[in-house]
């Protein structure tokens, strides 16, 4: 049963305690989720979609929305992600943080995440361009 439960978690589906406010509200500080280590082996991340990424390790990762697709231009217009001049449907935020960051075209093999979290200057946050090797998976729920 151990050895059962050792597979699961190293190669399917690995526990996590969501450590931080940078999901909120979406994902509560001190919850807890499960990334779905499978989840994109057979197709990349859908826009929007919320992926735990490789941070310092395997050990800990980051929760961040996908936003952005390598060669699209991605910037921040007060407070409204615009992606290929459309300004993104994002439900999910629940106050404008007001940056304005200039265009930015993604590179290949990258993707440009965030947290949904806005309500700090863009300085402050953990995001932005990355490489898809470091995307571990998708969250559960």
């Amino acid at each position: 049963m151990a050895a059962a439960t050792w597979l699961v978690g190293k190669f399917w589906l690995r526990p996590m305690i969501v450590d931080g406010a940078s999901m909120e509200p979406t994902y509560a500080a001190h919850g807890f989720n499960v990334c779905v280590l499978t989840a994109y082996r057979s197709h990349p991340p859908a826009r929007g979609d919320v992926v735990a990424l490789k941070y310092g390790g395997t050990r800990y990762m980051l929760l961040k929305r996908v936003l952005a697709f390598e060669g699209e231009t991605v910037a921040f217009s007060n407070g409204v992600c615009v992606v290929d001049g459309r300004a993104l449907d994002e439900p999910y935020l629940v106050k404008n943080s007001g940056w304005n960051v200039p265009p930015r075209t993604v590179k290949p093999g990258n993707v440009y995440v965030m947290g949904d979290n806005r309500s700090v200057p863009f300085e402050e946050h953990v995001g932005g361009e990355i490489s898809l090797a470091r995307v571990a998976g998708r969250t559960l729920w």
